[in-house]
């Protein structure tokens, strides 16, 4: 197989990016010269492709059997992680596992070993001890971001997955805070640390709004005006107050989407798609939105609640600011509310009154066909250019999932482009095409 390093070009290309960044090259060495490294560096930089690039470089192509295990602490960066794996095009097969999708579906994935296997620790584990997954052969473990598969209380499974893994060489760990503990059990030695936490240059400001009242939804109304059309996430503590910005967004026609752990998997993953391709400029999250989900740079972020400890502000202020880039988090508070000792630098401001936001020009269709299908990009933006008559800048983000696909497209075209393409041909199979709610 030829070495991917001599397609990174094609490879960066594909995925959009110009040139690693110094982060991904460093790691890149590391990983390939040593077999323990622990990578630390800040939310955003783009630790997934800096592990993979050299780890897919050492895999074997001779080798049927699964080569690198990836753990990780949610269904979302999961499901990221495969879908970067699948664009860098390496020929290696990928599967990615996790609560809340079938097992059946994961067993017959599985029926042919992947060179990469990607899933949480709770899966993982069930897969080891049921068979489905051989264990055996695994010689490389990524544990990406290690300390929060911790948090959320994956230790056990984590301790269990790697007294499986006897032909265990080599382990790279990744995470985006030092101030946390590597446990005994996953046997490090002399690791190389890549610390990278404070090397950003990237410019964050932190703004203070105090609220005219107790309720603080008209004041959030009146800090979206001044930010129309601009794209942030505003961040809450509790389920049940997601539910009340929601409501107050909904009776004002703010285009949102919500994201937290409540959520069936299916609505988390609609809502990331909808926020990604600018369907949704404003994403409504819990602090499972602070890390390990796919999307773009954030203009802004809101904490209409802070958090209760320093790293998940630093971590919900990470969305925005990312790779070099300059970005603004903004707090909202009452008049009685103290900040917090680890709110430092913050600059207070005043807001103008006022409640003016622009819909959004993408709505996002769905299409029921995808990988399995041999349904590529390249063939759903032909289907639009040649018989739904877009031009080139009317056709916005495609995502092509495993059994059905994503595209975002005008607003004003919407209805139309359904009713000519709905039941089209797209390679053999014959698709239904429809609005994503």
């Amino acid at each position: 197989m030829t070495s991917i390093y001599k397609n990174k070009e094609a490879i960066l290309n594909k995925l959009g990016i110009e040139a690693l960044n110094d982060m991904q090259n460093d790691a890149s060495k590391a990983i390939q010269s040593s077999e323990e490294v622990v990578l630390l560096s800040p939310t955003g930089t783009g630790k997934t492709l800096a592990f993979l690039l050299p780890i897919i470089e050492q895999l074997d192509p001779e080798n049927k059997d699964i080569q690198v295990l990836v753990l990780v602490h949610s269904r979302e960066l999961a499901i990221q992680i495969e879908q970067v794996t699948r664009e860098i095009g390496s020929g290696y097969k990928t599967n990615a596992v996790y609560g809340g999708r079938a097992g059946n579906k994961d067993r017959a994935e599985l029926k042919h070993a992947p060179s990469i296997l990607i899933g949480t620790p709770g899966r993982v584990a069930d897969h080891i001890r049921s068979g489905v997954v051989d264990a055996e052969t695994i010689n490389f473990l990524v544990l990406d971001e290690f300390d929060k598969c911790l948090e959320v209380g994956f230790e056990k499974e984590m301790s269990e997955i790697l007294g499986a893994l006897p032909s265990l060489k080599r382990k790279v760990l990744t995470s985006a805070t030092q101030k946390v503990k590597i446990p005994d059990f996953v046997g490090l030695t002399k690791p190389k640390t890549l610390n990278l936490l404070k090397a950003s240059t990237n410019k964050l400001v932190i703004k203070v709004v105090t609220a005219s009242s107790n309720d603080k939804l008209e004041s959030l109304g009146h800090l979206l005006s001044t930010l129309n059309e601009k794209t942030g996430i505003i961040f809450c503590n509790f389920k049940d107050t997601i539910h009340v910005v929601r409501d107050f967004l909904e009776v004002k026609n703010v285009d949102h989407a919500v994201f937290y752990g409540g959520q069936e998997q299916v609505d988390r993953e609609r809502s990331l798609v909808k926020f990604r391709n600018g369907t949704n400029n404003i994403l409504l999250a819990s602090d499972l939105a602070a890390r390990g989900i796919d999307v773009p740079n954030l203009d802004f972020i809101i904490h209409f609640q802070l958090p209760g400890r320093p790293d998940e502000f630093i971590h919900r202020n990470g969305r925005t600011a990312r790779m070099n880039s300059d970005g603004t988090a903004y707090i909202l508070k009452t008049a009685t509310e103290e900040l917090p000792s680890f709110v430092k630098d913050a600059e207070a401001i005043s807001i103008k009154p006022q409640f003016k936001i622009n819909g959004s020009y993408w709505r996002t269709l769905y299409i029921s066909g995808g990988r399995k299908d041999k349904i590529s990009k390249g063939d759903i933006a032909g289907l639009f250019f040649k018989q739904g008559n877009l031009e080139k800048n009317e056709l916005g983000t495609i995502e092509v999932k495993q059994d059905y696909s994503f595209v975002a497209v005008p607003r004003k075209k919407t209805h139309q482009l359904i009713a000519e393409l709905n039941n089209s041909r797209v390679k053999k199979k014959k698709v239904r095409i429809s609005l994503l709610q």
